[in-house]
Order: C-alpha cells, then structure tokens, then sequence
C-alpha cells in the first residue's frame, strides 16, 4: 500500500473520529488550552540534535512544523533511552514521539502511529578488513543493539527461526555510538537502520554492509494508544497535507538525497585529506567564509581540486577552486596557482553567484542552487529551473530542480532552451558531493586542526574580518602554507 493510499483511508476515518468523540475535554483541547506541544525525541544525527540557532534534524522540523499547523509553541524532551521516551508518554508528559520510529507488530500491541513517511532496511554491520557474515548462522561474534528499539523486535523475530542466534541490548549506547563501537573493535557486529548507516559512514568509511535483514520499514511518529482521537486526527491530516503540498519530498531530499551514493575510496581519502591538509588552508576558508559557512567553502574546494593549490585540468582552470582565466580577472585574482589568491577569488564569485540567484529561491536552498550555478553555469541552472516549471514542479525546490537538469543532455529538452545542452547528471552528482563533504566536516570535531595563524597573512587579507574565535600566533609559529 502507498503513502497516498493510506494517507486517504486514514482520512475517511475522520469522520467517523469526529462522530465518536467524547463531549468531555479531549487531548488537542488541553494541547491548545495549554499553547504547548510536547515532543518527546532520541539525540540523533538523522533525528534531533542542537544546531547554531535551534533543534536541527528531520523529525525536529517536522515538529516544528506540526506546531505551527496547530498554533501553539513547540517543547522538545530530548532523552537518549528510548524507554524512558515510551514510559513518560504513557504518563502523558509526552504528546508524540517523533525520532524516526520504525513501525513493528510488537509496538502496534503497544501504540499507535501516525502516517509512514519514510522507509528504511535494517543491515548488519561489520568492519572493513574483518570476515563478513553472510547470513545469521555466521554471526560468530559480540552483536549489540540499543534496548528497546526496533532491532530488538526484529531479532526476536528472526530468534523464531534461528534458535542459536544471540545478541546483546545497551541502554548506554544508541544507535550511531554502537556503528563508532563497531569502528573501535569492541563489538563485532549491531543492526542499524540503512538511513543512519549511510550517514555514519561519511565519517567512518569502514562502516561495511554485511547483509540486509529487513527491507522497507516504514518509519513514523508515535501516540499513547487510547480512546482520544483529536490528536491523532490532527496528525494524520498535517502529513496528508505534507505530503500533498510536495513539503516532504523537500525535507527528505534536504537529508537523505545526498547520502546514498557512497564511494569507499573516495570516503577514506577525504578523510585523510581533513587530518593532513586541511589544517594548512582553514583560516583561509574562514577568513574569506564571510556570509557562508566556511565548511561549505572549505567542502567546494575539496570537489573542486582536493586541497591541491597547484591544481591542473585539461579544460584551463586552475588551484584551489578551479577558476577559469575570465573568473580570475574579474575577481582580482593574479595568480590562480595562489591559495589565498585562489580561495578569496572562489568566495567572491560563490557570493556572486548567490546574490544573482532569485529571491523566491529558499535560504535553506540556495547554497545548492548556488554550487550548481558554479558547476554547469548560471543560465543552464536558469533553463532547468525553467524546465521545472514547464513540468509542473517548483523551480525554487533543489529536490525539483535536480530532477530537470540530467534533462539537459536529452536533444528534445535542451534545444528548446535558452543555453543548450549542459552535463546536467555532472552537475547533480557535483552538488550531491559537496553536500556529503560539508556534512562530514559539520560532523567531526576540527578545532584541534586549526592551525596557528601568521600575523602577516592576516594583515594581507585586512578587508576581511577575523572570526571571533581565532587566536592571532606570533609569527615563528607559523604554520600556514604559503606559495
């Protein structure tokens, strides 16, 4: 059954909801008396975690929209024992919980759910280098899994079949600590879902598939199962309409649409590449990151020539961020085989870039639409957006867009453009690298890399500002590389 199918039986059930209700005061009644949703969720990289500004992670935008849709505030109860989530909703402390649940038959006996709006596989995971397990029987070593989530459920089932299988739960371990448990050799194997292990193994590469367990889980918000149904009515319509208005499909691209491709070598080599030469071109990216994030600077001159200032291609462009000669020179920049001269150009023009975009065009978007502009150019980004239009979509939506421009390499879509053909698949993939580089880099921990800074490097660059956070060193301390 699709999302759709049941996003509308489930709607021709409010009728019969709102015909059944009690005349006493119901759930949503107290919610809205109280101007006050309260969400309960897991500390999790895909779930709920504290951003610069506020909660960041799917689930927690989902909340933060579901209370907007309600009209009252949003509290977050963030916990990292998903027991102690289930027992303070059954105590009513909680009115949802929203951290990825995956929907089983155990937890139907226990609760309800809202709409499915996401699905994902359970996978055994081993290390790189080690022996892989094929099937259950070869699980010859430590299988751990966090207490009450999923994979205890999906394992007491599989244990039906599979007498001799055995495993161990943690309560002190959630699901992303267990695949780093994983990395350090003291387990050998946990269960974890596809979506958590394709983010963690950006910044762990040796995270290794060995087997799939379970296919197309669905994954949904959680309710007190009980006789009141206002609240529950009221979730089913806000994904309804989530999903109707195209809502969703952004917020799943926003975290999950870069992930799934993943290149081991690739994966390994950036990492080496953070430790070893990143640490030289830091202040670089953060000196020049004025209005941008310098990771996202810093991740589109790794796609760009892997932090090589001398680098070459066969096309004419050249260092650190890969300017062409008429880039160059409309930048100020001399010499392009320069670092500085080479990062400082790159920002300017990466701002150019994103001021031209149009204003209709998102904040939380336009960094994307952006890198695109930078790869296949800003009118073939134009045509493709155009194109979007043309079809229906929306041409302020990356998730849209990304769709339109591999269209631009097909004759019968790009001789009807403005600019023609574009390698539109090379510019999707380029943004989609970029994406899993930057998220690795907001990932890890890289203040211990920054390197000294150079009194006289920082007064060449006087016209831009020198973030709070960054230590002026005396010169023989320096560790910057110049050219």
């Amino acid at each position: 059954m699709t999302f759709g199918q049941q996003i509308s039986i489930a709607l021709s059930c409010l009728f019969v909801l709102s015909c059944t209700q009690p005349t006493d005061e119901t759930h949503l009644d107290e919610i809205k008396d109280d101007k006050v949703l309260v969400i309960g969720t897991l500390y999790s990289p895909t779930s709920y975690f504290e951003g610069e500004k506020s909660a960041v992670g799917m689930d927690s935008e989902l909340a933060q929209q579901f209370a907007a849709y309600l009209g009252v505030e949003l509290q977050i109860v963030s916990n990292a024992d998903l027991s102690e989530l289930f027992a303070q909703m059954n105590e009513g402390k909680i009115d949802i919980i929203a951290s990825g649940l995956t929907v089983t038959q155990a937890r139907l006996q226990k609760m309800r759910f809202g709409p499915p709006f996401y699905q994902v596989s359970q996978q055994i995971v081993f290390k790189q280098g080690k022996k892989r397990p094929r099937k259950l029987k070869d699980l010859t070593g430590t299988l751990m899994v966090a207490k009450a989530s999923s994979h205890v459920d999906t394992l007491s089932q599989l244990k039906l079949d599979n007498p001799d299988l055995n495993w161990q739960t943690t309560n002190e371990h959630n699901p992303d600590e267990l695949l780093k448990l994983v990395i350090d050799e003291q387990i050998d194997y946990t269960l974890a879902d596809s979506n958590v292990l394709a983010r963690n193994r950006r910044i762990y590469p040796d995270l290794s598939l060995a087997f799939t367990v379970t296919r197309d889980d669905s994954l949904a918000w959680a309710l007190a199962d009980n006789d009141d149904d206002s609240l529950y009515s009221q979730v089913i319509a806000f994904f309804g309409e989530q999903q109707s208005s195209g809502a969703m499909a952004q917020l799943e691209e926003k975290y999950f649409g870069h992930v799934q491709r993943f290149d081991y070598v690739d994966t390994r080599a950036f990492i080496k590449a953070i430790d070893k030469k990143l640490p030289k071109y830091q202040i670089l990216f953060e000196l020049n990151a004025d209005g941008i994030k310098w990771e996202q600077l810093a991740a589109l001159s790794y796609q760009e020539s892997h932090w090589n200032p001398r680098a070459k291609s066969p096309t004419g462009v050249r260092g650190m961020m890969m300017l062409t000669l008429p880039t160059a020179k409309q930048m100020g920049v001399k010499s392009r085989l320069n670092a500085e001269q080479s990062i400082e150009g790159g920002a300017k023009y990466l701002k150019r870039l994103l001021a031209r975009l149009p204003e209709s065009i998102p904040e939380s978007q336009r960094f994307w639409f952006a890198l695109a502009s930078y790869n296949v150019g800003y009118g073939h980004l134009m045509d493709a957006r155009k194109l979007a239009q043309q079809s229906g979509k929306n041409p302020n939506s990356w998730s849209h867009v990304k769709q339109m421009l591999p269209l631009l390499e097909k004759k019968k879509y790009y001789r009807k453009t403005k600019h023609g053909y574009a390698r539109g698949r090379e510019a999707v993939h380029y943004v989609d690298s970029i994406r899993r580089y930057y998220d690795t880099l907001i990932a890890m921990d890289l203040d211990s890399k920054l390197a000294p800074i150079d009194l006289e490097l920082a007064a060449r660059i006087d016209s831009l500002p020198i973030p709070p956070q960054i230590k002026l060193v005396p010169q023989e301390q320096e560790t910057v590389l110049k050219n």
